[in-house]
């Protein structure tokens, strides 16, 4: 019979730190378990990551080899699977590697077969406890702790949402209408300060002659207006006054 799986002293867990998308309603991020199986793990060993709801997880039972994984799709049923087949160099602590794995994050492999281990997304808050599995070529060599429970996040049913805005106390109204009053008191007092002193900025301007210049313009383009031709038999008399010569008869014609 195969040698019992080594038990190792650590223990997974989500990032303590802050990371966007932490826990969400179908994921959640573990720490990657670096330096964890060296000395256990030879070159051709696989690391497995095991997820199980929280109430029976006492109950799993390590596989005895690969073609006995349990798969994704008999989560609801087999309340637990193992997923994240990695090279268990991968984990080593010279390899460089994300300091995090997301569970739940292969939205396309729902409907994967048994051979072929996926990482969907979990189906419901939970809780979930996970641990970390090496196994070889006769079946698990080495085995960490469980983690902790997990809860996901919990998504709202639209039919829970209140389309209308929350309903605010009559004290906050008041509030928020004497700060409006004195706001727009504020506004029209600042325009009359500014608008009295453009006014009187522009009434004390030195309106004198330098003020303006005047300029005469030369209508240069109608000619100027010619004397007019004196009638025959005018002499030169007065202004405005021109007379006119008495004409002689004319002479008689003998008949």
């Amino acid at each position: 019979l195969p040698a019992p799986p080594a038990r190792l002293p650590y223990v997974p867990q989500v990032p303590p730190t802050a990371l966007l998308g932490k826990v969400t309603a179908t994921t959640f991020a573990l720490e990657r378990p670096r330096c964890v199986f060296d000395g256990h793990a030879d070159a051709s060993d696989a690391v497995w990551l095991v997820v199980a709801f929280a109430n029976a997880s006492a109950a799993f039972r390590n596989p005895p080899s690969r073609a006995d994984v349990p798969p994704y799709k008999q989560l609801p049923t087999a309340r637990s699977y193992m997923t994240l087949e990695t090279a268990a160099a991968a984990y080593s602590c010279s390899a460089p590697s994300p300091p995090v794995l997301r569970v739940g994050a292969d939205t396309a492999c729902r409907d994967q077969g048994r051979q072929d281990p996926c990482n969907g997304p979990l189906p419901s808050p939970g809780p979930y406890r996970v641990k970390f599995l090496l196994m070889g070529c006769r079946g698990p060599k080495a085995e960490t702790q469980w983690s902790e429970p997990i809860l996901l996040r919990k998504a709202l049913s639209p039919s829970s949402i209140d389309p209308a805005p929350a309903r605010r106390g009559s004290a906050v109204l008041v509030i928020a209408s004497i700060l409006a009053s004195l706001g727009a008191a504020l506004a029209t007092a600042v325009l009359g300060a500014l608008g009295a002193k453009a006014w009187g900025s522009l009434c004390h301007q030195d309106l004198g002659a330098g003020a303006f210049i005047r300029r005469s313009y030369r209508t240069h383009h109608i000619p100027p207006a010619l004397p007019r031709a004196l009638p025959p038999g005018c002499g030169r008399s007065p202004p405005g006054l021109c007379r006119c010569a008495p004409q002689p008869p004319a002479p008689c014609q003998t008949i």
